[in-house]
């Protein structure tokens, strides 16, 4: 049994050896997957075979060397195990560097395909040469194909690897990604110089092996192959994992400012549908006074001119009718006429009323209401009770429109669908906001569904009314159950008057809006 600390230092320069490797390959096969900044995945796959096959492979010779420290036999299997992952790895290594110089540009006679399966039929070749020549060899015929295969794959693999990365170095500096290139430089250098100590191997009648061998190397240097190996191994694996870490960096960064800038475009597309949505409210809210001034024209003009032409047109058939009492057809026709003078100016009247309601403006929102509630009493059987909550107070006029507006919409449809004679109406005087609702316990609908026109005009109109002065506007309703219709308004500062306002303020807006 061994127990000299030389034998556990040299284990652990195995577990160090594998562990570098094996940790590349890792981080490696998982850059591949991410970004091809390095170099693309199909290119960068045999590199992580590479660090994994060989790691595996170190590990594997290190409990070999454990196994003959305590004189154990070795099984045949094992040996060849061993020797099978170190020409898996090297010839990985030869088709990353083979992949990596047809990427970079360089001509290539064959395919990387061909070429390496070309480079492993001339090591299978002189390995059996080799054993030929020697049916008893004194070193058994698995170190022999080890040897072989350090000098025939490992050199060539590690050299075409130091040669392809530090090309792939050139080209990033070449292209804006200076940063990682260092690490690139780094990992190029180790495996030139792993590469060359390749060419030690166990002393064995084979040139160069007679002279250049592990033996000669210890006593000129002081120091076993193996711990050169493993510091060039951590060298390149530090120098491949700050690339992966600064190929990193930069994608965060990118990953980073393309996230600003989409932030940046939804903020300004935010910005511009807040200005869109400003833009549509002013619209609406000209639009309402627009169609409020235009109503108050025309009831003027409906009661200071059709109705005192018909003022007159009654006196003058008073007139005639006393002139012509005598003439009894004739009397009946002026009867007949006075009547239809009679109709015409009661059915005037009523639309002065439905156009521009004088109490709107003469007695303010609440007197108008309870208005509404009676005209619906009276010429649709509709018994509509009026709330009133909080501190009552004059509004400015448009709200007060708007809002009387929604409760003469909401009153029409409870008249003309809601197939009822009961409807609530009220109006809450909150601190910042008053709210107006209609109920009734109609038929309902179902407030879910999407209303194509002509359907839901009604709706439409009334929810652009309440956003015409910043309010909220919602239907609640379901088949059966009666609707709810609810109206708030913001009392922005102006908004409540606290005295009554002039009748015709309306009228005052001026042609441009």
């Amino acid at each position: 049994m061994v127990t000299s600390s030389p034998s556990y230092i040299f284990l652990l320069v195995f577990f160090v050896y594998g562990l570098a490797f094996f940790s590349m390959g890792l981080a490696i096969a998982l850059e591949a997957r991410r970004s091809p900044l390095l170099a693309e995945a199909r290119v960068l796959a045999p590199l992580a075979a590479f660090g994994i096959l060989h790691g595996i492979h170190e590990w594997l010779e290190m409990f070999i060397q454990i196994g003959r420290w305590f004189s154990l036999d070795i099984p045949p299997g094992v040996l060849w195990a061993r020797q099978a992952l170190l020409v898996l790895s090297f010839s990985s290594l030869i088709l990353f560097g083979l992949l990596a110089f047809q990427r970079q540009g360089v001509r290539l006679p064959l395919k990387s395909g061909y070429l390496l399966a070309g480079w492993l039929a001339v090591y299978t070749l002189l390995v059996i040469a080799v054993q030929a020549r020697q049916p008893a060899p004194a070193v058994p015929a698995s170190d022999r194909a080890d040897i072989l295969a350090r000098y025939l794959l490992a050199v060539p693999g590690a050299l075409l690897a130091a040669l392809a990365l530090w090309r792939q170095s050139r080209q990033l500096k070449n292209t804006g990604h200076a940063h990682l290139a260092p690490g690139l430089d780094l990992a190029a250098w180790s495996f030139l110089l792993y590469g060359l100590t390749q060419l030690v191997v166990p002393p064995v009648d084979l040139f160069p092996a007679s002279y250049l061998n592990a033996v000669t190397f210890i006593a000129w240097t002081g120091i076993p192959i193996q711990l050169v190996r493993a510091i060039l191994a951590v060298a390149a694996s530090v120098g491949v994992l700050h690339s992966i870490q600064a190929a990193e960096d930069e994608r965060q960064k990118e990953l980073s400012t393309a996230q600003q800038a989409r932030l940046d475009a939804l903020e300004r597309v935010q910005q511009e549908l807040r200005s869109r949505e400003m833009l549509r409210r002013e619209l609406l809210r000209h639009t309402v006074i627009a169609q409020e001034d235009e109503r108050a024209r025309i009831a003027r003009e409906l009661h200071d001119e059709t109705a005192q032409i018909l003022t007159a047109l009654t006196l003058d058939l008073a007139t005639l009718r006393s002139t012509e009492s005598a003439n009894r057809p004739a009397v009946e026709i002026i009867d007949r006429m006075q009547s239809l003078s009679r109709q015409m100016s009661q059915g005037i009247y009523r639309m002065v009323g439905d156009l521009r309601p004088a109490q709107l403006d003469d007695l303010g929102l609440v007197a108008t209401l309870r208005y509404l509630a009676d005209q619906a009493r009276q010429r649709d059987d509709i018994d509509v009770t009026v709330n009133i909550a909080g501190s009552q107070q004059r509004l400015d006029l448009l709200v007060e429109t708007v809002l009387f507006r929604i409760a003469q919409e909401a009153l029409t449809n409870v008249s003309h669908h809601a197939a009822c004679h009961q409807a609530w109406l009220d109006l809450k005087f909150n601190p910042g906001e008053v709210i107006l609702t209609v109920r009734d316990n109609g038929t309902g609908f179902n407030s879910n569904e999407e209303l194509r026109p002509p359907r839901g005009w009604g709706i439409a109109g009334m929810r652009e009314r309440a956003e015409s002065v910043g309010g909220s506007f919602r239907v609640q309703s379901a088949p059966g159950e009666g609707t709810l219709v609810e109206a708030v308004v913001p009392l922005l500062e102006g908004r409540s008057t606290g005295q009554e306002a002039d009748p015709y303020e309306l009228d005052s807006v001026d042609a441009g809006r």
